[in-house]
């Protein structure tokens, strides 16, 4: 006989002031059916803010995911503190890392995006985007869908991204990409630098992480846009820590509160996906991340790094 798979759920909150969905959390059977589950969860919160938005409550702002032109709802944030230069790669590198710990704790935010230009599409979409100029297209509305919630401010440096094989960076190119972003970095002299880690071996990624410590970086996010290839690979923990010869220290940020926007925000930035579900595997990354949360009744995290002296 058939049974309904056994699944944990705790009780999060979006929002301080938003009502309470429950949350599936992956267990020996329910870890199978996960993506399913959170996406029930996340279709529910929807609803949520969708009546709060028709209520006209203006803390809750519509966003339209760019491919697919399904409407989405979340809380839109009010930065404060000292603003963060974040700089990434390619347009879904700081959503899928680190834009939960800024959905927690918004600060003034500018992100400035390297490669983007690109021929990448999902491969079911790639008659509909057949074109550099095409794909890219989609991926900067992906990149400001994604970034709405946080009213960040937007940087396009407009460089090719690399293409499989892959092979290591160029020296030249690591060269002037970082005199590119020598000049943003002078342009917000109060700002705190955030950049990729680069724990995937992704040459892109490998390229802005040794751009930003030229630049003075001191805090990294763990890349998670190849996380079911590269990120959690144990061959690429390995050269990571073996690179970094421990100079670099995690930190958790606990983002359960948060989780269910973090899925729109995926959604803004992943459009393309096909099933949509697929893009909830950086939350179970998260789920696995939050297990290290000492002293906290956490469920998802999201992992940084710093430099040992700050």
């Amino acid at each position: 006989m058939n049974q309904e798979p056994r699944i944990h759920a705790t009780t999060a909150f979006a929002h301080a002031s938003s009502r309470p969905v429950a949350l599936p959390v992956p267990d020996a059977t329910g870890i199978y059916t996960f993506p399913d589950d959170l996406d029930r969860a996340h279709q529910q919160w929807t609803r949520q803010l969708l009546d709060r938005h028709r209520a006209h409550d203006h803390q809750v702002i519509e966003l339209m995911a760019p491919h697919s032109g399904r409407p989405h709802f979340i809380e839109v944030r009010r930065p404060s503190g000292r603003p963060v230069l974040a700089l990434e790669p390619h347009h879904d590198d700081f959503a899928l890392s680190a834009s939960g710990t800024f959905l927690i704790h918004p600060r003034p935010l500018t992100v400035a995006t390297v490669f983007t230009r690109s021929t990448s599409v999902h491969p079911t979409l790639e008659d509909a985007y057949s074109s550099e100029s095409a794909v890219s297209h989609l991926r900067d509305r992906e990149g400001a869908a994604a970034l709405a919630p946080l009213t960040a401010t937007r940087l396009a440096l407009g460089h090719k991204d690399a293409e499989a094989p892959y092979r290591p960076y160029d020296q030249a190119r690591l060269d002037q990409i970082t005199e590119e972003l020598r000049a943003i970095v002078a342009a917000h002299p109060n700002a705190e630098l955030l950049a990729p880690a680069a724990v995937t071996r992704h040459p892109d990624h490998l390229l802005i992480h040794d751009a930003a410590v030229r630049l003075g970086c001191r805090w990294f996010w763990e890349d998670l846009a190849f996380w079911s290839t590269y990120a959690l690979a144990g061959c690429d923990q390995h050269l990571f820590y073996s690179r970094t010869r421990a100079a670099l220290v995690p930190s958790l940020v606990d983002i359960t509160s948060v989780v269910l926007d973090k899925c729109t925000v995926m959604r803004m930035h992943g459009s393309q996906m096909y099933p949509a579900r697929k893009m909830y595997r950086p939350i179970r990354h998260a789920w696995t991340v939050a297990a290290d949360l000492l002293g906290s009744s956490g469920t998802y995290a999201e992992r940084f790094y710093r430099t040992e002296s700050l």
